[in-house]
């Protein structure tokens, strides 16, 4: 068995959709970045790709293509879990935590978790997804960014 832990926060700005977990939320800003900016679904792709020793999303999907401007998260995600497939590990299961003050996360919580386990290929019971603010500190609390946090487990197939 191997753990991953996987980081990854973006600013909010004006002009872009708003996507977490492949779930688009209806709010006034969006999340900055070369692909959708998807921090939850990166974080826990750098999770997947650290348990397996396989770098990082940045290596995988540089932001220096322009292939992957743009580019849904949900893609990349099915090539990580493509990778862990080849590598012959299975996920036992992914813990993660989103810190903001806005949106909330909670009335969309199970369509995340439902979108997240087509992707994963998993069983929803096998993902959790959290959230927290940061009691108005810091960047978060002036709302200008979302970061996400993940955890793996992985096992090597028999």
């Amino acid at each position: 068995m191997r753990v991953g832990l996987g980081y990854d926060v973006h600013r909010l700005v004006e002009g872009r959709d708003l996507i977490l977990g492949g779930v688009k939320f209806d709010y006034d800003k969006g999340l900055l970045g070369h692909s959708d900016a998807d921090v939850l679904t990166h974080a826990i792709m750098d999770s997947l790709l650290g348990a397996m020793n396989k770098g990082d999303i940045g290596q995988l999907f540089p932001d220096t293509d322009m292939k992957y401007k743009d580019i849904s998260s949900m893609i990349l995600l099915d090539n990580v879990v493509e990778l862990l497939h080849d590598e012959c590990y299975d996920i036992i299961n992914v813990d993660t935590v989103l810190i903001c003050e806005r949106p909330k996360i909670a009335p969309m919580r199970l369509e995340i978790i439902k979108k997240l386990s087509k992707h994963l290929q998993i069983d929803p019971k096998d993902i959790s997804v959290k959230a927290s603010t940061s009691e108005k500190l810091g960047f978060y609390g002036r709302e200008e960014g979302i970061e996400a946090r993940s955890i793996c487990l992985i096992e090597k197939k028999r």
